[in-house]
């Protein structure tokens, strides 16, 4: 049985997981690809750090070049993480006609175009499902089993620290602080959370989708991005009597003007798939044209099931190997779509205001929406006392109209606060 050489960069949490999976299924992987894999190298910072997991040590090199450049190496799989050196290395590692195997997504979401003319020059294929939503073979779907359609419109929840701090805000009534400070003492948030709350991951990670999907290349700044931390228990409480519950969604449509990628907060209908995705899970729904709705549902982080994901795309490489095909997989993105700014999205809204509770008040609000031509699909008094809650859910409406009015309500004497404003999404 022939036998195929992986070279892995890093041996972190991702790193160590692959490695696990290589060699407790390393008997099922040989018997389903008819071929070996054998872990040949293996670039560390600190070959003396404990792991937890057995590797000799001659596999081990702090030399990014003798992993890269080893002759037994036919596989190079980052799972360093960062944009540089990272890039660097996988560069050289095309160019050298090896395939590669990433789960980078902030590598991908900058330069992925860079490095997919790399690896066509070499005549070689870079693999990345697991650069989005861990263990849902997304990038597969869209690549492969929806190839024949034109997608219309994906929206995800594909980050698994903010759901799981939405959940919790919902099921325990905690606010964003203590919701958060709980995410962080489970593992499943950073010391350093603000890739997460503020909405980048998933900006990264739908850059990469959008660039798939619609054939034309998107990078993580063109992404317009808002994070959940205005998001008080107030607004869940409020949106959850409303027949709602707010995620955090990453959203991408082809429209007639261009392409639409943002990341928001948004009210889910509670009878919508999206709505009952709890905890640190993820979930992609996809629109095509010949399929129709579809939903894929799954963990979208962690060792091992991110480790799935790179250890099939390893299996698919060799694959190609064993059968001497290289260099299928070409950059998908050969049109050029033009982006939209948020201010040309249309949806509704849902606007919690902290307004003065007297006579007349409610009349001068909806003038000044009506000056902007904001349309009121329902306005509730939640509270009583001097400053009252209001509650005022919009039809569909320009963004930039939206906008215009709630400048305006900003500087109405009746109106204490705009507490928040979040989208609505249409069922």
């Amino acid at each position: 049985m022939r036998s195929f050489g992986i070279g892995l960069l890093g041996l972190g949490t991702v790193g160590r997981g692959v490695y696990r999976v290589l060699e407790k299924n390393s008997e099922l992987i040989a018997a389903r690809l008819g071929a070996r894999l054998e872990v040949a190298k293996i670039l560390v910072r600190d070959p003396n750090r404990d792991r937890g997991i057995p590797v000799p040590p001659d596999k081990l090199t702090t030399d990014p070049r003798a992993v890269i450049e080893h002759p037994a190496v036919d596989i190079v799989v980052e799972v360093m993480g960062g944009v540089e050196p990272t890039r660097r290395y996988v560069e050289q590692a095309l160019a050298q006609g090896k395939m590669v195997v990433t789960a980078n997504k902030d590598l991908l979401s900058l330069h992925g175009k860079e490095l997919f003319d790399v690896a066509a020059a070499a005549g070689t294929d870079l693999f990345f499902e697991a650069s989005v939503a861990g263990g849902i073979p997304i990038i597969k779907i869209l690549k492969e089993s929806l190839a024949a359609n034109r997608i219309q419109g994906i929206t995800g929840i594909i980050n698994g620290t903010t759901n799981y701090i939405l959940t919790r805000m919902e099921e325990a009534d905690l606010d964003f602080a203590l919701a958060l400070k709980e995410a962080q003492a489970h593992g499943y948030a950073e010391a350093d959370p603000r890739s997460d709350i503020d909405g980048l991951d998933a900006a990264r990670k739908i850059a990469i989708l959008a660039s798939i999907a619609f054939n034309s290349r998107v990078t993580f700044p063109e992404v317009y991005t808002e994070g959940i931390s205005r998001i008080e228990p107030t607004d869940i409480k409020y949106a959850r009597e409303l027949g709602y519950a707010i995620k955090l969604l990453a959203l991408a449509q082809e429209t007639e003007q261009g392409l639409q990628v943002r990341v928001h907060p948004t009210l889910v209908s509670q009878k919508h798939p999206l709505a009952s995705v709890r905890g640190v899970f993820n979930a992609v729904f996809v629109r095509g044209d010949a399929v129709g709705e579809t939903m894929f549902y799954g963990q979208g982080a962690g060792e091992l099931p991110t480790a799935s994901a790179v250890t099939g795309d390893i299996i698919a490489a060799a694959r190609q190997l064993l059968h001497g095909v290289k260099g299928m997989w070409r950059c998908t993105c050969f049109e050029q779509k033009p982006l939209l700014p948020i201010e040309a999205n249309e949806s509704s809204f849902y606007l919690r205001l902290r307004a003065l509770d007297r006579p007349g008040v409610l009349a001068g609000i909806a003038a000044a929406f009506g000056r902007h031509e904001v349309s009121l699909a329902a306005v509730t008094q939640k509270t009583t006392g001097e400053v009252a809650d209001l509650v005022l859910v919009t039809h569909r409406v320009r963004e930039a109209s939206l906008r215009a009015a709630e400048a305006e309500l900003q500087k109405l004497p009746t109106v204490a606060a705009v507490a928040n404003v979040i989208r609505v999404l249409e069922e």
